[in-house]
């Protein structure tokens, strides 16, 4: 049995132009369809199921926008891309926040819609024997999701992030630091026609700003004292796949200028190099500043605000999500076992976490539990191995009094000196009896060098117990 090669619909009024497309789509082994206005694109659609449709923005009869609505409102499997003028960005925006997968500008380069139509085919392909388009739709239920959680608002992210991954379309993550953006932006790739390409992440803000061009866009040898073999960059590092920009809004000034250039021409020129070179990467941003008020401020580019801003997805801080506090603390919990340290949680301390503010959201609730497992007995950790800030506890915390209460002063202790030595000794104790009087991991656990240790251990009169 003969298997039917994907189909293209082609959509453009210029002859010229669509006979172009028509033979580079045929030389790829597709089949093409091709109509000249709007019309006759909904006559095509309604009798035929393609596997991408391509159309221009400007039709005799309409507009490329309406078709892009209608393919993403009706035929919701079909990924559809537009043809827009050079320099047109703001088409180009406007059609992808409308549902477009992707774009090309005109000059159209063969290369690139070459690259467009395998993204368009991959996204396709990515789930043998499922109907076209359920990539990802039950992955929001995914107990592999690597966002946990039952709360409403993180089964809402998932559902979003799954049809997300559809598109190519730029995507801006927002949220407080710690909420967990790079893992909704793995979350993408991993739902995406993508997942077998690379995903990279960058720390735009952990870059020296004389090293970044090279870093970006690479380097021929020869190019600069240091330069003794060729490199690539990170466009080309995440060729194919997903390229996440990590506080985004640290890039200075001069980096952005270049930034928007390989972003609007998908094409990037080495340091030293006489030519460009395409690529093909899906962006996505990621930062907890306000983008919008650094636009506003004149740190941050409006062209390029505009361009990695085209759809915006925000991750919800950990305060608002406490519902999530069992999931995600047997997920760190496993995490740890794995790595050789069981633990498990007394009665009381997932009450005592949820009365918590989370201002360092779930990296804070991570390291809460790593700090409280150092000092655990026999890995059982108890409401006060957690030392929660009592600064940042919940709404429904106890507020302090200016006036302290007679048990509170009470309880204070008589000598300061001797009651911080004491706790100290405890501590170091524990530290020590669990990783049975391993010094060096002791200190790993404490957080302290294995010299600062040892000091502690003189100056208290700590002794290793004989064998």
């Amino acid at each position: 049995m003969s298997v039917r090669s994907p189909r293209v619909l082609v959509v453009d009024d210029e002859a010229d132009l669509r006979e172009l497309l028509e033979l580079t789509l045929l030389k790829m082994g597709l089949d093409v369809d091709s109509a000249a206005t709007v019309a006759q694109a909904r006559a095509l659609l309604a009798g035929q199921s393609y596997q991408l449709v391509l159309t221009d923005m400007r039709l005799p009869d309409g507009l490329g926008l309406e078709l892009v609505r209608e393919v993403a409102t009706a035929y919701k499997n079909t990924p559809i891309a537009v043809v827009t003028a050079y320099g047109s960005a703001d088409n180009a925006v406007v059609a992808l926040k409308a549902g477009a997968f992707d774009y090309i500008a005109k000059p159209v380069a063969l290369d690139q819609l070459r690259l467009l139509v395998r993204s368009a085919l991959r996204l396709n392909q990515a789930a043998p024997g499922a109907p076209r388009g359920a990539v990802g739709a039950d992955a929001s239920t995914d107990s592999a999701s690597r966002l946990k959680g039952h709360s409403g608002v993180i089964a809402a992210l998932r559902t979003q992030i799954a049809r997300l991954a559809r598109s190519m379309a730029p995507i801006a993550i927002h949220g407080e630091s710690g909420s967990g953006k790079e893992l909704a932006a793995r979350e993408i790739h991993a739902l995406s026609s993508r997942a077998d390409q690379p995903f990279i992440a960058v720390n735009c803000g952990a870059i020296p700003e004389a090293l970044m061009e090279a870093e970006f866009f690479g380097y021929r040898k020869g190019a600069f004292t240091g330069a003794f073999d060729d490199r690539d960059g990170f466009f080309q590092a995440a060729n194919g796949g997903t390229l996440m920009l990590d506080e985004v809004a640290d890039l200075p000034l001069a980096m952005q200028v270049k930034l928007l250039r390989a972003i609007q021409e998908r094409r990037v020129r080495k340091i030293g190099a006489t030519a460009e070179e395409p690529v093909d990467v899906r962006l996505i941003s990621a930062t907890h500043k306000n983008l919008a008020r650094c636009v506003e401020q004149g740190t941050f580019r409006q062209d390029l605000f505009y361009r990695l801003n085209v759809i915006e997805l925000a991750v919800p801080p950990l305060r608002e999500r406490l519902d999530d506090l069992p999931a995600l603390a047997d997920a760190i919990l496993e995490r740890l076992a794995a790595a050789g340290h069981k633990a498990a949680l007394a009665p009381g301390v997932l009450a005592a976490l949820g009365g918590y503010r989370f201002p360092g959201n779930v990296r804070e609730l991570e390291n809460i539990l790593e700090r409280a497992l150092a000092f655990a007995n026999d890995g059982v950790i108890e409401v006060a191995d957690l030392a929660l800030k009592a600064a940042a506890a919940g709404e429904g915390a106890a507020t302090p009094s200016a006036v302290p209460s007679a048990a509170a002063v009470a309880a204070l202790p008589s000598n300061l000196p001797d009651y911080l030595i004491g706790i100290e000794r405890d501590i170091i104790l524990r530290a020590l009896a669990q990783t049975q009087y391993n010094r060096t991991q002791a200190a790993q656990l404490l957080g302290i060098s294995f010299r600062q240790l040892r000091y502690q251990m003189q100056k208290l009169n700590i002794q290793e117990p004989e064998a």
